[in-house]
């Protein structure tokens, strides 16, 4: 039998309104302009193999390094990581503030089964061969994709880092792979005939509105020296807007400076040029709300962000907008600003209409504590959002806490054994190659450290995820640690929280919580969307002793989450990418997961998509020409997948 969630009752506690600051949070009105158009097009792919500059010298330790010579197919012996590239893992983006993993508290696990038969459809989305092959091949190896799914009007769309594809409803392509340097009306990447490095780009996420029939999608882009590849300093997002509810047609690009330096009509923040870090997006009836995290160059976090747009001028395609941003460090928490302020979504259309408008946020607090642990989460409340359809908005940001059972940092999430054949080649030493004995020969000048499989997989630091906002009730989950029958595991935390707004002060209540794990095994990455109703799902990545990296779900009902856990696509093979190995990352032993999965309501149906691994193979098939495809099911440096799902809550 599967275990009861334990629910909290409504109740206020008087604590509801603990924090409730009736003041407006430092703001700074700016415009921007029309930065372009783009549209869906596609390029052939490029050829197998590792190549000069795999990784992006903007996430890599020193954003001068280069990789050595040309080791694709073959043609010659290189040190794709080795004496010259060291930590290829993202340097600058989706950083933690999480000061230690947390304890977590007994709970009983839940079973685990096959798809039932709400499982309405799945298919296989993007996957890291697509990703590094796109555009003639002038992409990097990246790590992890992060989930951009949005549906409606028929269409489903998902975005990964780096490329976007278009789906009908039964999983069928409706448009090839396309890079978002393309997309945006970049150069790519890297162009690997002239060498010349193009922006870099990560972070993607999408939403579609029904109320004007129109999709978003925002990614943080890098200005990068077209030389060495090296950061600039500045750094925006980019938001493109469907000029139509058909995302194969075309889309009108908006970009908005975020390095708070002064610079391009930002406003001056402490220690800055700052990176605008783990942007998402979110929607009220009157705006369009990006938030990100502020980060240093030079170090330290500064405080979460929030960008309002009027969502009217941006569907009319305005040449130039008003924009509002809003600094979360005036509105400090024992000392603490907002971190990952995740504003809600609202695919139903029933939005907020309190206090003229408003929009909602919610972020949670264990990654301030030096336990690691808290039992709080924020709701923040933005409104008068009507002004931002004048030419002078007026809104006001205030928010309060609520409280929860006590959530925490999870620890790493332990992978199946299995074959991991990019490990298996660092570590060989007998295979006879064209350039030596030893696999590892393909791809490095000098012998490595040995790779430790499987690796660990990053299970996430209890930030918020997806927020839902919909029969006035805000919904999310986070990563936390769980004990399940003694054993410290990465788990998921729910809530339903019912926020009223009024000018100058927010309360959240409570109505249900709960927590999940699977015995033995992890779950991660939460994403959560629910219809009016409050029935909904939850997706995530399975993972432990027992699984490969799966996509499954959980039923959640406004009066508690109904197990067992579903496994909408079981995993093939561990997790075998290069994150995860200390040759490319000293002194890691954990890979790069995907930062954020998505799950989205439409109509009666609830679509979701996370990370999984959706293909294995040995070292005897990845050395065989050509060298690391595994059959055209991967790439040399990674292989990680996508899944996308259709079920009936």
């Amino acid at each position: 039998m599967h275990s009861k969630s334990l629910w909290t009752s409504v109740v206020l506690l008087g604590a509801a309104w603990v924090g409730a600051v009736p003041a407006q949070a430092a703001s700074t009105v700016r415009t921007i302009q029309i930065a372009g158009t783009a549209q869906m097009q596609s390029l052939p792919p490029g050829r197998d193999g590792v190549q000069k500059h795999e990784f992006a010298p903007t996430f890599a330790n020193d954003p001068n390094l280069q990789d050595g010579p040309d080791a694709s197919s073959g043609s010659g012996s290189g040190d794709v990581a080795g004496a010259s590239l060291k930590q290829a893992r993202k340097r600058f983006v989706n950083r933690s503030i999480a000061r230690r993993r947390g304890l977590g508290e007994w709970i009983v696990g839940e079973e685990h089964d096959s798809a039932g038969a709400r499982l309405l459809g799945s298919f296989d989305g993007l996957t890291m061969r697509d990703q590094r092959l796109a555009n003639r091949g002038n992409q990097f190896s990246v790590e992890p994709p992060d989930q951009g799914l949005c549906v409606g009007n028929g269409f489903v769309v998902e975005s990964v880092n780096d490329v976007i594809r278009v789906f009908d409803r039964n999983g069928h392509a409706l448009t090839g792979v396309v890079d978002l340097n393309t997309f945006y009306g970049y150069s790519a990447a890297i162009n690997r005939t002239t060498g010349v490095f193009g922006p870099s780009l990560t972070d993607p996420s999408c939403y579609y509105d029904p109320q004007v029939n129109r999709f978003f999608h925002v990614i943080l882009t890098f200005d990068t020296d077209p030389t060495s590849g090296g950061d600039t300093g500045s750094n925006h997002l980019d938001l493109a807007v469907s000029s139509s509810g058909d995302p194969r047609q075309s889309w009108t690009i908006y970009r908005i400076p975020v390095q708070d330096d002064g610079t391009q009509g930002t406003p001056v923040h402490a220690n800055c040029p700052c990176l605008g870090d783990y942007p998402h997006i979110g929607a009220d009836e009157h705006g369009i709300y990006l938030t990100t995290n502020e980060f240093p160059f030079a170090g330290g976090f500064n405080s979460a962000q929030i960008y309002a747009l009027s969502k009217r001028d941006l569907v009319r395609g305005a040449v130039s907008l008003t924009l509002v941003q809003i600094d979360t460090i005036d509105h400090l928490l024992e000392g603490n600003p907002g971190f990952t302020v995740w504003p809600a979504v609202t695919p139903s259309g029933d939005f907020s209409t309190a206090n003229r408008g408003t929009e909602f946020f919610l972020s949670s607090l264990a990654v301030f504590a030096n336990s690691g642990t808290d039992n709080r989460l924020r709701v923040w409340a933005l409104g008068n959002t009507r002004s931002l359809d004048t030419n002078a908005p007026d809104i006001d940001l205030v928010d309060s806490t609520v409280k929860v059972r006590e959530y925490g940092v999870p620890p790493l999430s332990a992978q199946k054994a299995g074959p991991t054949p990019l490990a298996d080649c660092i570590n060989d030493t007998t295979l006879v190659t064209p350039f030596g004995v030893g696999c590892w020969t393909f791809l490095f000048a000098s012998r490595p450290p040995p790779a430790v499989a499987p690796e660990m997989i990053d299970s996430n630091d209890s930030r918020m995820q997806q927020v839902y906002y919909t029969g006035g009730r805000l919904y999310s989950a986070l990563d936390t640690v769980v004990n399940v029958q003694g054993s410290q595991q990465a788990g998921i935390a729910y809530y339903a929280i019912r926020p009223f707004a009024q000018q100058g002060s927010v309360i959240g209540i409570l109505e249900n919580q709960g927590k999940f794990g699977v015995a033995g095994n992890n779950v991660n990455y939460p994403a959560i969307a629910t219809l009016p109703n409050g029935d909904g799902l939850i997706a995530f990545t399975l993972v432990g002793p027992d699984f490969f990296p799966s996509a499954a779900y959980i039923r959640v009902e406004l009066n508690g989450h109904r197990g067992p856990v579903r496994i909408a696509a079981a995993g093939q093979g561990p997790d075998d990418g290069f994150t995860g190995y200390e040759v490319f990352n000293p002194g890691t032993v954990n890979s790069r997961w995907g930062d954020f999965g998505a799950a989205v309501a439409d109509g009666n149906d609830i679509w979701i998509a996370s990370e999984y691994i959706g293909q294995t193979c040995t070292l005897a098939t990845y050395v065989k020409a050509p060298f690391g495809s595994c059959n055209a099911t991967r790439v040399t440096l990674g292989n990680w997948g996508t899944r996308i799902s259709r079920i009936k809550p």
